[in-house]
């Protein structure tokens, strides 16, 4: 039976990336996305048997159709839990409807899909979640998604824990990449509360963080911090979160003089 990888909020973006080079590794992709237009074009221009369904990953009963049908094309044997979503301001301004939506997209749809995959890869596989490196590091002007990425890091460890205690062969892995090139990024640019995601001399592409996932498969860590040049200084100031903060507002001035450069 064919290997089957299912990547969910896949129509654009880092999603459909993912879901590219893992049509390219051989898997037969199910991408799955709200959109389900745009994931159905995607699918067809990946071709090597990917297809596409429609998912809102916070409807948890969602997470059991794809896997069913995932499972009747193939073995299951790589699920993405990569479906995001992002608002960015002071984290008092937050309003009650972008607080839910993004517990409930970027936290809760990762835990219902791990619990899904959980069910349909106990043969073994790779579980990836995608985190963000405001998992680990204080983010200012992104409290609330930091907050759903610290939780699905530590879910993610977590669950790999009960795994290796209950000897199912599944390798959980959380990716935490910097800021990536991509719509959702450009599209929080006009708020200056992105201004940090602008800091580094050049964003993380689609392609970068997709080539992280594909190194899962070969090597597993329950960890990956993208960029690696980042990850020394995102360890040593994990100890000394006022000094995180400190030296996260240089990084914003640096942003802001370099914002004009990334966005159209």
């Amino acid at each position: 039976m064919p290997a089957i990888a299912v990547v969910t909020g896949a129509a654009r973006g880092l999603g459909r990336t993912i879901a590219a080079a893992l049509a390219g590794r051989g898997y037969q992709v199910l991408l799955t996305d709200v959109d389900v237009a745009g994931a159905e074009v995607a699918a067809g221009v990946i071709g090597k048997g990917a297809w596409a369904m429609a998912q809102d990953v916070r409807d948890r009963a969602s997470h059991a159709a794809i896997a069913a049908a995932a499972a009747a094309r193939g073995t299951v044997e790589v699920w993405v839990n990569n479906a995001g979503i992002l608002h960015v301001g002071p984290g008092w301004e937050t309003t009650e409807a972008e607080i839910r939506r993004m517990v409930d997209v970027n936290l809760l749809g990762v835990i219902w899909g791990s619990q899904t995959a959980v069910g349909v890869m106990r043969q073994g596989g790779h579980l990836i979640n995608i985190a963000s490196l405001s998992s680990i590091v204080p983010a200012p002007g992104f409290a609330v998604y930091g907050a759903t990425k610290h939780a699905v890091l530590g879910y993610s460890l977590a669950l790999e824990g009960d795994l290796r205690r209950a000897r199912i062969p599944i390798k959980v892995a959380a990716i935490c990449p910097d800021a990536v090139e991509t719509d959702m990024v450009k599209n929080v640019a006009h708020h200056t509360a992105s201004d940090v995601l602008f800091s580094a001399g050049k964003m993380l592409t689609a392609d970068q963080v997709a080539a992280a996932v594909i190194a899962e498969l070969d090597q597993h860590r329950l960890v990956r911090i993208l960029p690696q040049a980042r990850a020394a200084l995102v360890h040593a100031l994990r100890p000394f979160p006022d000094v995180g903060l400190r030296l996260l507002e240089r990084f914003a001035a640096l942003g802001a003089r370099r914002k004009s450069k990334h966005v159209s």
